[in-house]
C-alpha cells in the first residue's frame, strides 16, 4: 500500500479483556457486530459487520493482569515502517511498551505517548479494510483525553502527519482540538479535567444507527453509561460507556438527513410581466378611440 495512504490512518481496534466470552455476548447487542474466530488462531476473535473486519478480541495477557492492566481497547495507527516510526516516536518522548514484532498479518508495536496514553503502530501485510469515511459498525471518531493537548498534538502531528481541522472553545473546560488527514475530521483531543480518573487515554467511538438506543442496551447488558446520551455540534448523538469488564468505549450516531424541501414555483420574470402588461394596454386602446369619436 502506498505510504501516504497508510500513514496516520486508523487501521485496527482491539479489545483486550479479562472475559472474552462475556465481551463476545455484549458488543453485538450494542454495535450490531458479529463475532468470528480467526482461522489462524481460534483464541483470537474478529469483530465483523457483514464481511468487513472491524477489529479483534483477545484475552488480556496474564502478565498484564498481574501488573494491574485493566480491560481496554487499543487503537492501531498505520505507518509505512514500524521500526522507523518507533525510533521517531521515542526520539519525540514516547515509551516503548511492546517492541516491534512480526505477526502473520503484519508488523506492529505498542507505545505510550509523552503524556502516557497508549496506542499501537501497525503495518498490515495486505490491504487494510475500510477508509477514513466511516460506515455503520465502523469506528467513526477517536478522542484523546490528556494532560497537555498542545504537546500531544505536536507529537502526533510529527509522527503521523495529521492536520489541524478545527477547534472548539468549551469555556471552562478548555479547548477541543480536532484533526484529520486532509478531508474532514477523524478525532479530537483536550485536557482532561481533574475529576477524570486514570492516566491519559484514547477513546474510540463506534458508529451506530441510534446512540440513545445503544446506550440503553449497554445498561441492559450489564455495562455502564458514564456520560450522555447527548447531542454534539452538527446534530449527532454520543454516549460514553464502560463494558462489564471495565473497558471504555463510546457510541456515536449521525444527525438524521433532513428531506429536501420541494422547489417553489418560480415567479414570473420581470420581462414576462412587462409583456403581459403591454398586451393588456394594447387591447384597451381601440376602445378609448371609439369613445373619442
Amino acid at each position: 500500500m502506498p505510504a501516504p495512504t497508510l500513514r496516520g490512518r486508523f487501521v485496527w481496534h482491539e479489545l483486550m479483556t479479562t472475559d472474552p466470552d462475556a465481551a463476545a455476548r455484549f458488543y453485538p447487542g450494542v454495535t450490531g457486530w458479529k463475532v468470528q474466530a480467526w482461522e489462524q488462531d481460534p483464541s483470537y476473535r474478529l469483530w465483523m459487520t457483514g464481511s468487513v473486519l472491524r477489529g479483534g478480541l483477545m484475552r488480556l495477557p496474564e502478565e498484564s493482569r498481574r501488573l494491574g492492566a485493566p480491560s481496554s481497547w487499543l487503537m492501531y495507527v498505520g505507518v509505512p515502517d514500524v521500526d522507523a516510526a518507533v525510533r521517531q516516536a521515542t526520539s519525540l518522548g514516547a515509551r516503548t511498551v511492546v517492541p516491534p514484532q512480526t505477526i502473520p498479518v503484519g508488523r506492529f508495536a505498542v507505545l505510550e505517548d509523552p503524556q502516557g496514553a497508549t496506542f499501537a503502530l501497525y503495518k498490515p501485510s495486505g490491504e487494510p479494510q475500510g477508509s477514513d469515511k466511516a460506515s455503520l459498525g465502523d469506528f467513526s471518531w477517536h478522542e484523546l483525553a490528556t494532560t497537555d493537548y498542545k504537546a500531544a498534538w505536536e507529537f502526533y502531528r510529527a509522527l503521523f502527519g495529521w492536520q489541524s481541522t478545527d477547534a472548539m472553545d468549551m469555556g471552562p473546560a478548555g479547548m477541543y482540538w480536532m484533526f484529520g488527514r486532509g478531508s474532514g475530521s477523524l478525532g479530537g483531543m483536550y485536557n482532561k479535567p481533574r475529576e477524570m480518573p486514570g492516566a491519559p487515554r484514547w477513546l474510540s467511538y463506534v458508529l451506530v444507527p441510534n446512540a440513545d438506543k445503544a446506550a440503553a442496551t449497554v445498561t441492559r447488558l450489564g455495562g455502564r453509561v458514564t456520560q450522555g446520551p447527548m447531542e454534539v455540534p452538527g446534530g449527532g448523538r454520543i454516549a460514553m460507556c464502560v463494558d462489564a469488564q471495565g473497558a471504555a468505549f463510546a457510541v456515536h450516531s449521525q444527525a438524521p438527513v433532513k428531506p429536501r424541501a420541494k422547489p417553489k414555483k418560480k415567479a414570473a420574470r420581470p420581462k414576462a410581466r412587462k409583456k403581459a402588461a403591454k398586451k393588456k394596454a394594447a387591447k384597451r386602446k381601440p376602445a378609448s378611440k371609439k369613445r373619442r369619436r
